[in-house]
């Protein structure tokens, strides 16, 4: 399935919509308060589905992942000095992707579990996420966490 995750254009947090390849919601992304990123993703009826939650006062930008309110895992930057990379502790995945970081892809030991796309001269942040039903959700999380990460950086 491909899922078109885009960022709201006035918004005073982070918010994002997620739409499938026939423009209906499939996502909605709420930024909330929080010293650091904090993410809460809802299904298309509104109902909280998952968090992102940065973790703050680490010398590396690191994410907690949390499907409704139980820890899945986390995400975090590793120290290097030219590709950027991401240890991943959640279901074995790696993150894999170029140096500007506009195309990667993540990986399981044994297949290519969702190829991301960055849509470049848009108004916004836009990416596409070429992903299964089964694995959007966690997917879309690890997209949320690279992106808030890049957004710190800038």
């Amino acid at each position: 399935m491909k899922l078109l995750f885009k960022q709201r254009l006035f918004s005073w947090f982070d918010s994002y919509d997620v739409y499938d390849s026939d423009g209906n919601t499939y996502y909605t992304v709420e930024g909330k308060m929080a010293w650091g990123h904090k993410l809460h993703i809802l299904d298309p009826n509104g109902i909280h589905i998952g968090t992102v939650k940065q973790v703050m006062l680490t010398f590396m930008p690191k994410f907690e992942l949390y499907v409704n309110d139980s820890y899945i895992g986390c995400i975090s930057k590793e120290f290097t000095f030219f590709k950027p990379k991401y240890n991943i502790d959640c279901n074995g995945w790696h993150v894999e992707g170029d140096i500007f970081e506009w195309d990667y892809t993540i990986n399981s030991q044994n297949e290519t579990i969702a190829v991301v796309s960055k849509e470049l001269f848009k108004l916004t942040d836009t990416y596409t996420i070429e992903v299964s039903k089964e694995n959007s959700l966690i997917a879309l999380m690890m997209v949320l966490a690279i992106d808030a990460e890049k957004c710190s950086r800038n």
